[in-house]
């Protein structure tokens, strides 16, 4: 009995000693993100104050960038968390103009919209420990600095994406239902009253929807097919799902691609292309590092979306917890938002959950971006829909 316990005492600290070790590399292992030296690109921090920021959106509008984006403890849901509105002239030096949050509850995943010449962010409240928001809430400023308090969206139980016109009069936006599954096309005139013009997917856990117009006036959206959500190890046939519609928007076209589960994604056109930004899963799909994985490196990075592929372009630096980006073109230049763990290091997401980032701005040259020869098509299959 002795040597049995011997040995049983033994064992676990040999377990103990590996699980320090791989702790460690986790910590220690440098960041290996893939910027394509062919970009023109800088980045800067715009917040680094030691809390776990993340979830930002971006917008130009009376000549300031306005950031939003979330504060908190940690990746996990927080009554501590609140959105920070911040604006600069130049998007870099930034000042806070203001703060909301719904009392007593997290709240996460802001998106920005001008209608009728007001500032509308839209906002996903959410109760508990888990990223599981319930339902869609707006606030509206005149001036970016005073806003009106938040009020709920009439359609009980789906999160809005990020709503986008392509007139300036009728505003579309994806949305996906609380508890994943299928995601649906709303349209409004108004930005507070929206109607409910199609169903886009149904199935495979799809979530986190965005929308972008082609040049013809097509649709094109991306949704993360998850299969089970929120299972740590990931998923082997998880997926972007690629969505084209034709007006009225009602009925659409698929195709599906495992260069990533598109995580947190910023649609926008240029050129008559389009592009996202949004997070990317890089290296070995093992065991424990399927699509998704806690376990897995995580990054910022560009993409082209074609009508039946996704194509991967470049990193932004990045790592751990990472992506949620916004987007605003200006002057020929892409300014992109998003958060970021540690650049340094190259933490499993797992552990950027639970420490510090801060959120950061890629300033891209839009002609570079363009210019870039990517390396394949992608991985997808097709199929009608």
């Amino acid at each position: 009995m002795e040597i049995a316990a011997y040995f049983i005492a033994l064992g676990a600290v040999a377990s103990a000693a590996a699980l320090a070790a791989l702790v460690a590399y986790w910590m220690l292992r440098p960041n290996q993100s893939r910027v394509d030296p062919a970009l023109e690109l800088t980045t800067w921090n715009a917040v680094a104050d030691g809390l776990h920021n993340s979830n930002t959106d971006l917008i130009f509008w009376r000549d300031y960038f306005y950031l939003v984006h979330a504060a908190s403890p940690f990746h996990l849901g927080s009554k501590r968390c609140r959105l920070v509105v911040r604006r600069s002239r130049d998007a870099r030096v930034w000042e806070t103009v203001a703060e909301r949050k719904v009392p007593g509850e997290d709240i996460r995943d802001p998106k920005f919209a001008t209608i009728g010449d007001r500032l509308f962010l839209y906002a996903l409240p959410n109760r508990g420990l888990r990223a599981m928001p319930y339902g869609t809430v707006y606030a509206i400023s005149d001036d970016g600095v005073h806003w009106s308090a938040f009020e709920k969206i009439d359609h009980p139980g789906w999160l809005f994406w990020r709503p986008k016109t392509y007139d300036g009069l009728n505003w579309y936006v994806g949305a996906y239902w609380h508890r994943h599954g299928k995601s649906i096309l709303l349209t409004s005139t108004d930005g507070i009253h929206w109607s409910i013009v199609s169903e886009i997917y149904h199935g495979e856990g799809n979530d986190e929807t965005d929308i972008e117009f082609l040049r013809d006036g097509r649709l094109l959206a991306t949704a993360r097919l998850e299969v089970t959500p929120d299972n740590p190890w990931g998923n082997a046939n998880a997926s972007t799902l690629i969505a084209v519609a034709s007006p009225p928007y009602t009925e659409w076209h698929y195709a599906k691609s495992q260069v990533t589960r598109l995580d947190g994604p910023a649609l926008f056109r240029y050129d008559g292309r389009i592009f996202a930004v949004a997070r990317y899963q890089p290296g070995t799909r093992g065991r424990y590092t399927k699509l998704g994985s806690v376990f897995s490196r995580k990054r910022t990075s560009l993409f082209l979306v074609a009508e039946n592929r996704l194509v991967y372009l470049s990193d932004l630096p990045s790592a751990g917890d990472t992506s949620y980006a916004g987007v605003v073109l200006c002057d020929g230049y892409l300014y992109a938002s998003y958060y970021t763990s540690n650049i340094g290091r190259d933490y499993p997401w797992l552990v950027g959950m639970l420490v510090r980032s801060d959120i950061r701005v890629a300033k891209v040259g839009l002609d570079s971006l363009v210019r870039r020869e990517p390396p394949g098509d992608g991985t997808c299959r097709l199929r009608g829909g």
